[in-house]
């Protein structure tokens, strides 16, 4: 590999958008996505691919590379220190029309202040409407074996992370089944910038060969009023979570970022009923119990 630089990094980062892109199209086999470019002030821009499809009801495959001045706001909101940043990332949320389906996300991101002080950064969970433990064991299982060829260490410390940090404290439930979840990679530990990106790039090449053997798998099992009203709720809770509590929502407007590009994170529709209480011993309650911290879904335990 040539010397890791930010440009290497952002020549990576759109391949992988547009391999991600071109796998999702093929999946959903109808829809095809919509691109925006667009230019931040302060500095830099980015691509917006938006897609509206059969199965894929809405989803963004988003590319940035942004740069400008640390302001005091940031230095103050986001613990930074230096003059200057460059952040650059790719961020993908997808929402089924099947509530069969999971709503899955994933963010890989790298973070500049000057050549000595970078880190990597990035998760990617699963936010099941009905929690199918099959499905949890599949997809926790192929993101322990990503971790595993890159350290033996990263899936026991990243999936916790993931269940703190995907956590809506005001309702005391996650927001799905967790995944992995890691911030501020950087050169402690030994670690080389190349060894951390090299995590990186596994886990953004994992998401397809994750989430299209879920979609493929459920998108045509039939479905009525019921789970379609049980979606909706479930999607209220994503919302209150993206706009409550996710740093990268808070992050982008923060730094003055596209706000369209920002928001594209949220489901077409959503509701939320005052005090909704699902059917005692349901499907809709059972996946509400599980809701927690600490699940191994490898297992189906409890830690």
């Amino acid at each position: 590999m040539k010397h890791l630089d930010k440009e290497t990094i952002v020549e990576w980062l759109k391949t992988l958008q547009d391999d991600i892109c071109q796998q999702l199209e093929a999946a959903d086999g109808h829809g095809q996505f919509r691109e925006d470019f667009w230019e931040r002030p302060g500095g830099g821009g980015g691509r917006t691919r938006i897609f509206e499809g059969r199965h894929i009801e809405k989803g963004g495959v988003n590319f940035s590379a942004v740069e400008g001045e640390v302001s005091d706001r940031m230095r103050r909101s986001l613990q930074l220190e230096g003059e200057r940043f460059f952040a650059t990332g790719v961020s993908i949320v997808l929402h089924p029309a099947n509530p069969l389906v999971p709503i899955i996300h994933m963010n890989v991101r790298y973070f500049e202040l000057s050549d000595q002080i970078w880190w990597f950064g990035g998760g990617i969970d699963l936010t099941p409407h009905y929690i199918e433990p099959a499905d949890a064991r599949f997809f926790h299982q192929m993101l322990k074996e990503a971790c595993d060829r890159h350290h033996p260490d990263y899936y026991t410390k990243f999936k916790p992370w993931a269940d703190d940090y995907f956590y809506l404290r005001h309702r005391q439930e996650t927001r799905g089944i967790g995944g992995i979840f890691f911030d501020r990679l950087g050169g402690d530990g030994g670690f080389s910038k190349e060894q951390r990106f090299a995590f990186v790039q596994e886990v953004g090449q994992a998401f397809c060969p994750i989430y299209v053997p879920l979609l493929q798998k459920n998108k045509d099992r039939p479905f009525g009023e019921r789970e379609q009203r049980w979606q909706m709720l479930r999607r209220g809770r994503y919302v209150e979570f993206n706009l409550v509590w996710d740093a990268g929502t808070k992050f982008g407007l923060e730094t003055d970022g596209r706000t369209e590009s920002i928001l594209m994170s949220l489901p077409p529709m959503a509701q939320w009923v005052y005090d909704h209480q699902p059917e005692p011993q349901g499907p809709e309650a059972r996946t509400l119990a599980q809701l927690r911290k600490g699940i191994d879904w490898l297992t189906g335990t409890k830690s």
